[in-house]
């Protein structure tokens, strides 16, 4: 028996053209430090679910991506953060949806499914259950960044010249693990800040379980990054799943044809990370490209950001 780990920093949300070789750099590192922290619980024959939430706390830590520190603003330039987790055995789910203020969203998605008899949870009590699971808070300094906020001044600038943003890569901007442990156990876990200049109170796919966020040991743990609401309506996550149980399809095959035959033709733009039971790793993506990386027990870890989806 052997172990998996995928991980995923957002698909399509800087385009090639304007990326710059520190750039570059700067994310393939933020992507290994995920990944290192990812496999020291798997190599240490840790549980998957504890293998994707160190990896996913090490994206929100990291104010690049669009998660916890490096959330995007709302149109009244507020931060509201949405995160879950699933484990594959039990098919055990937690979720948080539009909170401000714990340090690691992730953690409190995995405190509702751990502390109460919930999948789901948003406002007030959602963060009540993250104070009384101990996590750390931060306040409103932490989570700013100048690049963050220069983006919303500019989505709500297109907004008001009726000029429309033709840039799919602007919808999202997500990051997340899958992961098959030593016993054979799979989990997921994603995070978001969302959309930039979202609407106060927009969910997107993050938190909706089998949407953006599946694990299941019969089939594969999924975790997609994308334009939430399309993937919300094909329930893309659960959807490669069902290929595999009811189809017989690969992981692979299920993955791509989920990203370029039901999401791709329908605004859908974006992608996922998969891992399957026997430990195959898929990644496909529609966009020109996704922060992603992955490795497997006695291989070393791979980072990517474009090449083939």
């Amino acid at each position: 028996m052997t172990y998996s780990l995928a991980i995923h920093g957002g698909a399509g949300t800087i385009l090639k053209s304007r990326m710059t070789n520190e750039a570059e750099a700067a994310y393939h590192a933020g992507l290994a430090t995920a990944l290192a922290a990812g496999e020291a619980v798997l190599k240490a024959g840790g549980p998957a679910l504890e293998a994707v939430t160190a990896a996913v706390c090490a994206l929100e830590d990291n104010p690049l991506f669009n998660a916890g520190r490096g959330a995007v603003f709302t149109s009244e330039a507020k931060q509201e953060m949405d995160a879950a987790v699933m484990e594959g055995a039990t098919r055990r789910a937690g979720a948080v949806g539009g909170i401000f203020g714990p340090k690691n969203p992730v953690r409190a998605a995995r405190a509702v499914m751990e502390t109460t008899d919930h999948v789901l949870l948003i406002g007030p009590n959602a963060l009540a259950v993250a104070r009384a699971a101990g996590l750390p808070f931060e306040e409103a300094a932490y989570f700013f960044t100048q690049a963050r906020r220069d983006a919303l001044d500019r989505m709500l600038e297109l907004k008001r010249s009726g000029e429309g943003v033709a840039d799919p890569a602007s919808r999202h901007g997500t990051v997340g693990a899958v992961a098959r442990d030593s016993a054979g156990n799979l989990a997921a876990a994603t995070s978001t800040g969302g959309m930039t200049a979202k609407s106060p109170g927009r969910v997107g796919d993050t938190p909706v379980i089998g949407a953006g966020t599946f694990a299941d040991n019969a089939s594969c743990a999924v975790s997609c990054t994308g334009h939430g609401e399309v993937f919300i309506r094909w329930t893309a996550a659960a959807e490669v799943s069902a290929r595999m149980r009811h189809l017989g399809e690969s992981l692979e095959a299920a993955a791509r044809h989920v990203v370029m035959e039901d999401l791709a033709p329908n605004d859908g733009s974006g992608g996922l990370i998969a891992v399957d039971a026997a430990g195959n790793i898929s990644m496909p993506f529609n966009s020109e490209g996704m922060y992603r990386g992955s490795l497997r027990a006695g291989e070393a870890p791979v980072t990517a950001i474009y090449g083939e989806g």
